[in-house]
């Protein structure tokens, strides 16, 4: 999926899109890239002189990365809003700093009347940084 097609189904806009293209997904899993640059605007006071992507953002762009699966889910349409409305078990393991490719990838653990929870990661390489259980809600689409 690329950035069109992301762009219908997530409303997201810069500087909030964190989702740079889903390198696959079908009605179950999802993997997604995002190119973690020094021009993004929370670099600049996070933190002067040791730039580390804020772990909030982690979490979003992660919740961002299960467009792909969304989008295949029965009666869901472009146009609608999706709503993270719940964090469990969150960890950071490491920092992800300007440079790396985060690679984003989960499953979905279920998703009935507009409710949803995924199952996601976020590596650089091999090497795993991030992982949470996200609770979604999807308003209209």
């Amino acid at each position: 999926m690329e950035i069109g097609e992301i762009l219908k189904f997530l409303p997201h806009r810069y500087p909030f899109l964190l989702v740079d293209r889903v390198l696959e997904a079908d009605a179950k899993r999802f993997r997604a890239l995002k190119n973690v640059t020094f021009n993004e605007p929370h670099f600049q006071g996070h933190f002067p002189g040791y730039p580390v992507m804020p772990g909030v953002l982690i979490l979003e762009a992660m919740a961002q990365a299960a467009v792909g699966t969304l989008a295949q889910q029965p009666g869901l349409t472009p146009g609608g809003l999706v709503f993270l409305v719940g964090v469990e078990e969150a960890r950071f393991r490491k920092p992800v700093v300007p440079g790396d490719t985060l690679i984003l990838e989960g499953e979905l653990l279920f998703f009935r009347r507009g409710l949803g929870k995924v199952a996601v990661r976020a590596r650089v390489g091999e090497e795993e940084r991030a992982s949470a259980t996200l609770s979604f809600a999807v308003q209209g689409g």
